[in-house]
Parts: structure tokens; C-alpha cells; sequence
């Protein structure tokens, strides 16, 4: 229960990125700074906080990040880079909280993730998690209502893609936090069990690839707007959540407590679609978007229940 509550409560500040993102586009700020200046702001933040009240876990962050620098670069760029360009990207072509809603195919996703580092995953909650999955279909299928198939395409399937990355960056850190492999480090270091440095390690090892992104596309300058949103979804989203979604799933014994974990992220789309409306005026969905959340949710209830039962 205290995994499920922590996670809930890492949804509710994961959601400021899906309505955040939104009203970004909505001005007209371009998607790669929308991204990458989240993670410039987060690394700001996090060398600050941590370099005034736990300087020696910072610098031993730093040691290790040089001393595994490739392991960072790829869980970091996959887990945090590949996953929040994606959703960036798609907010350009959908609302929030229609992005949140087919987010959460990385409940689908990550006992296929966990599966590939040879997990065991009880058939009963895979199956469950098809549930979510029709929902987020049928979600999709109504937002094409108010749009061509291929803004909807271009707002989906880099969700999609992004669904597997994220919990393929985290499980690379919680592989190495216990244990490692033939091929993926053994980091056994109390910065290991700090949320905080882990967010920070993962977060440099995307620079490598937002500087990429950002030299590749060579996007206009932001504006004042964005670069104050972005500060804020850096706070919420990147800081706060993140650092809750992580201590929740390194609370985790096993595979099943860990698919648990990333299962109460469902509760972003309820959260999201609040805030778009709310903040951004947006429309409520109709009859298909509330059965496709009604979905989401039941997939949640159950899969949880599935889990307890256990």
C-alpha cells in the first residue's frame, strides 16, 4: 500500500508535464526545448539542493557517473531523453490529456520490459493490463473526431514508443542497484538508495542526448513563457515525481510490486484531464474518451487487486 500511495502521488505531479507540454504548444514553443530545458532546470536544481544539504553524495554522484559513464548514457538517454522527447513531441498534435491516457500502454509495456531482463510476471496481471490497453484505444479513437488520422498517428505512436523506454531506463538503474549482470554494472553505493541522486544520474546521462536533439534541429530560441514552464515541470514533474515514482519502485521486492508501482501511474490521465480543463479551457471527453478512462481505471483497480491477492 505504501508503494501504491507513493506512486499515486508521483502521478499527480507527473501530470503538470502532460498539461504544461500542452499549453506550451498551444503558444507556439517548439517541442525540443519544451523537453531538454526540463532536464537543463532539473540538473540546476538538483546540483543546487544537493550541493547545499548533501555535498558528499553529490560528489560521489559525480564519481560514479564518470566512472560508468556509458551505462549512465544509455539508461539515462533511453529512460529519461528517448522517453520525454517522445512525449513532448506528441503534445504538439494532441491534448494532455489524451497523451496521459495513452501513456499508460507502459503498463502493457513494462512487464514486457521486465519479461526481456527475465522477470517472471503472473499471466492473470498481464492479461489485466489489456483492459487498460482498450481503454487507451478507445480514447485514441475519439480524439479522432476533432482530427486527421495522421495528427492522431503522430500523437500516439511516439507515446507508444516512449512507453517502453521509460521503464527500460528505470529497470537498467534497479538491475544495477541489485546486483548488475554479465553485461549491466554492479552499483551497490549508498547514492544508489538516495531517489534524488539517482534522478541526478539519470539526468546527466541524457545531456549527451538533448545536446544531440538540439544541434540536429537547431530550433528557435524559447520564450520567457516557456523557459518559466519548463522551470515548473522541471520542479513538479522532473524533481518531485520522479524522485517519488523512483523510491516507490526501489521499495519494491519483486517483479510484481515493481509492475504495481508503475501501474499507479494510470491516475495521471484523471489528474490531466482536470488540469487541461481547468487551466486551459479544454473540452471534456465524450461518451468513448469517459469509457476509455473508465477502462484505464478498472484496469488499475484490478491489476492492484491481482497483485494483493498474491
Amino acid at each position: 500500500m505504501q508503494i501504491i500511495l507513493t506512486g499515486i502521488l508521483a502521478a499527480l505531479f507527473f501530470s503538470t508535464t502532460f498539461v504544461l507540454n500542452r499549453a506550451m504548444s498551444l503558444d507556439g514553443g517548439h517541442w525540443v526545448w519544451s523537453a531538454s530545458l526540463r532536464y537543463f532546470w532539473m540538473l540546476g536544481f538538483l546540483f543546487t539542493g544537493l550541493g547545499l544539504f548533501r555535498k558528499k553524495m553529490l560528489v560521489r554522484s559525480i564519481q560514479i557517473y564518470f566512472r560508468h559513464f556509458t551505462f549512465w548514457t544509455i539508461a539515462g538517454g533511453v529512460g529519461f531523453g528517448v522517453f520525454y522527447a517522445l512525449i513532448t513531441f506528441s503534445a504538439s498534435y494532441t491534448p494532455g490529456w489524451v497523451v496521459a491516457a495513452t501513456w499508460q500502454t507502459t503498463i502493457l509495456a513494462t512487464p514486457l520490459v521486465l519479461l526481456g531482463f527475465g522477470k517472471k510476471i503472473p499471466l492473470r496481471a498481464m492479461l489485466l493490463t489489456l483492459i487498460i490497453f482498450a481503454g487507451v484505444l478507445l480514447v485514441n479513437i475519439e480524439s479522432m473526431e476533432d482530427s486527421s488520422l495522421n495528427a492522431v498517428l503522430l500523437g500516439a505512436i511516439p507515446v507508444f514508443i516512449a512507453a517502453f523506454a521509460y521503464p527500460f531506463g528505470n529497470q537498467l538503474v534497479w538491475e544495477a542497484r541489485n546486483g548488475g549482470s554479465r553485461i549491466i554494472p554492479a552499483l551497490e553505493d549508498p547514492v544508489m538508495d538516495d531517489p534524488f541522486c539517482r534522478v541526478l544520474l539519470l539526468t546527466l546521462g541524457s545531456m549527451p542526448l538533448w545536446a544531440g536533439v538540439i544541434l540536429f534541429t537547431r530550433p528557435a530560441l524559447p520564450q520567457t513563457g516557456q523557459i518559466i514552464n519548463t522551470a515548473l515541470v522541471a520542479l513538479f514533474s522532473g524533481v518531485a515525481a520522479t524522485s517519488l515514482f523512483l523510491y516507490a519502485r526501489h521499495k519494491a521486492r519483486n517483479a510484481a510490486e515493481l509492475a504495481a508501482a508503475d501501474c499507479t501511474q494510470s491516475m495521471e490521465v484523471i489528474f490531466s484531464l482536470a488540469g487541461e480543463v481547468i487551466l486551459l479551457h479544454g473540452a471534456l471527453p465524450g461518451m468513448l474518451g469517459w469509457i476509455g478512462i473508465g477502462l484505464t481505471m478498472l484496469g488499475l483497480v484490478l491489476y492492484i487487486r491481482v497483485q494483493n491477492v498474491r
